[in-house]
């Protein structure tokens, strides 16, 4: 018998919900206008609280949204967040029973995906998690880039409250183009974009063509020294950047890049592929100072998320045979046959076995099937089985996801 148990929080809890989880980061409860735009991110049924003696120990909450898949599709997603668990209470079962009962929730509601980001990197894979995405951090030396090129667009500032619904119209027509983009839900934006104090709250830039808006741009400005000893540069920090057209990426990138009296760029989160050395005429003015995991990824439906995306059709792929263990969601745990034609659940021997992480960490094409049988991260019955699942879940383009939460 446990000496816990775990409840779906009413509205009422959503604040001591909310208080519990920034004290496990180490923050103090947030203020009375900070709360008022935290509050709408709740949403009924999909919180949940531990309790001990009708005393909250622990909290877990999930946003709905959508998740792009290889070839176009997009799947039921919940945003998992909001994750703690009382430093007294740690180490005693409680994040797993919420894990469970919210991986549950999650197959009630017809979720076939879930993602989190992982404060600490060793919590989640036992919960079924993978890493599936990756994102870099870059510094951009203003004084040596030199671009190469020049804006071609038109590129205008907007204000901020206009400026929410047309950046926010702009994301979803561009942003589901790229796999492994998620759904942003309302309070996502209001969180992001109005910040308690009006010397938080970012610019925006629009760019346009021909009289149609096809990309924009989120930044804010930190103030530095403007003095020739540079001891306190000026940074423009790029927070959201979303382009239809490789021009308008560069002539957004090209704005950043021109603003006066900035030292340096900055952008968090943003494509390990992204090829911002080559707008430069100086490549080394641009540093990856980080690349860091950013997507973990839950398959909470396996058939569903499989069949959702597309395989590689290349001539001569024979099909792959998947065993899939998955300890806490038992009903995916089984053999697929994957094609270039579709999936289906089979009873023949699987041809290489793995765990519904390591799984979900190949599921977006990421990382191959061979590189997580030479890091013993699945077992290989047939030899060739990891090169013909990497034919066949190979994507054209790395997987990003670009919204954190």
């Amino acid at each position: 018998m446990t000496d816990h148990d775990i409840r779906v929080l009413d509205d009422s809890q959503y604040r001591a919900a909310h208080t519990l989880f920034r004290g496990t980061l180490h923050y103090p409860p947030a203020a009375d206008d900070g709360w008022k735009l935290a509050q709408d991110s709740y949403e009924p049924g999909r919180a949940f609280g531990a309790f001990a003696d009708d005393e909250l120990i622990g909290t877990v909450q999930a946003f709905s949204s959508q998740m792009a898949v290889p070839g176009g599709a997009v799947v039921p997603h919940a945003a998992v967040s909001r994750v703690g668990v009382r430093v007294d209470w740690t180490r005693r079962g409680v994040l797993s029973a919420l894990q469970r009962a919210q991986l549950r929730s999650f197959v009630e509601s017809g979720d076939v995906v879930a993602t989190l980001r992982a404060s600490e990197s060793l919590i989640y894979g036992r919960f079924g998690y993978g890493v599936a995405t990756r994102y870099r951090t870059v510094r951009i030396d203003r004084s040596r880039a030199k671009p190469r090129t020049r804006i071609t667009g038109r590129v205008r500032l907007v204000d901020l409250e206009p400026g929410e619904q047309l950046v926010r119209s702009l994301y979803e027509q561009v942003a589901p183009r790229r796999v492994g983009t998620i759904g942003r839900w309302p309070a996502w934006w209001s969180m992001g974009l109005h910040q308690p104090s009006r010397d938080e709250r970012p610019k925006i830039a629009v760019r346009s063509s021909d009289g149609e808006d096809d990309g924009y741009l989120i930044y804010k400005v930190k103030p530095g020294v403007h003095d020739a000893s540079e001891s306190k540069p000026t940074t423009l920090d790029v927070i959201d950047l979303w382009a239809r057209t490789p021009e308008a990426w560069a002539d957004l990138w090209l704005f950043a890049l021109g603003v006066d009296l900035v030292a340096e760029v900055t952008a968090e989160g943003r494509p390990v592929d992204e090829p911002l050395e080559w707008l430069l005429g100086d490549r080394r003015a641009c540093k990856t100072t980080a690349e860091e995991d950013e997507t973990w990824l839950r398959l909470v439906d396996v058939p569903a998320a499989l069949s959702a995306r597309t395989y590689r059709d290349r001539a001569g792929t024979a099909p792959v045979l998947i065993g899939v263990r998955d300890t806490y969601l038992p009903d995916n745990t089984g053999t697929y046959r994957v094609s270039a034609d579709g999936v289906s659940r089979v009873t023949d021997a699987p041809e290489l076995v793995l765990d519904v992480d390591t799984l979900a960490s190949a599921y977006l094409g990421d990382v191959s099937f061979s590189t997580l049988a030479a890091t013993r991260r699945l077992d290989v019955v047939e030899p060739d089985a990891p090169a013909r699942a990497d034919a066949l879940f190979a994507v054209p383009e790395i997987p990003w996801c670009g919204t954190f939460f």
